[in-house]
């Protein structure tokens, strides 16, 4: 199996190019955060609007199937299995039924029902169809509470991992950097590295494809030698994972040595005296309305959105 092909988690999608590659990236970077701090403490529409977004956005941006498919499915499965557990689990809530009034206070018929009945078996009429109990099925119960919580956990992991995932699939590193050094910029005034931080963050990105290549390097060469793990037990099978782990740890030292061995034979030594240019940024009509887009956005937030 392909990792960078199967899981092209944190990769750029070079081809083909989508109106969402287009954007400037400073709009895109407070559209990741508009998705990322939204959901917090809002109610449970806003949590799914927000999910059905991405998903939605995804569609029309018109990226491939094969790029988002088993991301998307992988995340969407976890999400209802987490919604399953969390609504059919018990709410942790120890609550005893009582009566609201005082029998006194009720109709003359109900009275003489409640005296004849049981303090523990009396039943009083509701004043609004209001039930803590959603559905109840034998010793399945599900409440108000653990739905909620089903929402509120499924929508927030599929949204916090699939977020950044389509925000780095339609960014290139490049322009996440100059992005983030358009940003920082006022705290140069402050005295902080902002040239270096972001210089450190271009390289990680960078990074992330050659772990995986090392990985799938080594899946490829233990494939090959075609071990029976079932015949090594469980101590030789735990020394050749220590190993393997070695081996990938030494790989990724290389790869950093070779890095920074690159850029030195370029002749940059510290972003102070050499100047690092960012692809230049400017914003376009469809970038402003987008910008407006996600302004409404959070004065929807602020008003329909709270949770309490």
């Amino acid at each position: 199996m392909d990792i960078l092909r199967s899981l092209p988690i944190g990769l750029y999608l070079e081809q083909p190019i989508t109106w969402l590659h287009r954007l400037d990236p400073r709009i895109k970077l407070f559209g990741l955060l508009t998705f990322l701090l939204s959901p917090i403490q809002a109610n449970e529409p806003w949590r799914i609007a927000i999910a059905v977004l991405l998903i939605i956005l995804t569609l029309a941006s018109q990226i491939p199937m094969r790029v988002w498919k088993q991301q998307m499915g992988i995340l969407l499965l976890l999400a209802f299995m987490t919604f399953a557990i969390a609504t059919f689990s018990p709410d942790g809530f120890n609550a005893n039924v009582q009566p609201r009034r005082p029998i006194p206070e009720i109709s003359n018929v109900a009275a003489e029902k409640a005296l004849s009945a049981s303090p523990l078996t009396l039943k009083l009429p509701q004043p609004t169809p209001y039930s803590y109990v959603v559905w109840k099925a034998g010793s399945i119960t599900i409440t108000r509470r653990s739905l909620d919580l089903g929402v509120r956990v499924c929508t927030l992991i599929f949204t916090y991992l699939y977020a950044p995932t389509l925000f780095l699939l339609v960014t290139a590193p490049e322009e996440i950097t100059a992005a983030l050094a358009s940003v920082l910029s006022p705290l140069k005034f402050l005295k902080v590295p902002v040239v270096e931080i972001v210089l450190t963050l271009t390289l990680a990105l960078r990074f992330v494809p050659l772990v995986l290549e090392e990985v799938q390097n080594l899946g490829r060469a233990m494939r090959t030698r075609s071990i029976n793990w079932k015949r090594l037990g469980f101590k030789r099978t735990t020394q050749i994972w220590l190993i393997l782990a070695e081996r990938l740890i030494d790989n990724l030292f290389i790869r950093a040595e070779q890095t920074a061995s690159a850029m030195q034979v370029r002749g940059f030594t510290t972003p102070n005296t050499h100047i690092v240019v960012w692809n230049p940024l400017k914003f376009l009509p469809r970038d402003l309305v987008l910008l407006v887009f996600l302004v409404t956005m959070w004065g929807l937030r602020i008003w329909y959105g709270n949770e309490f």
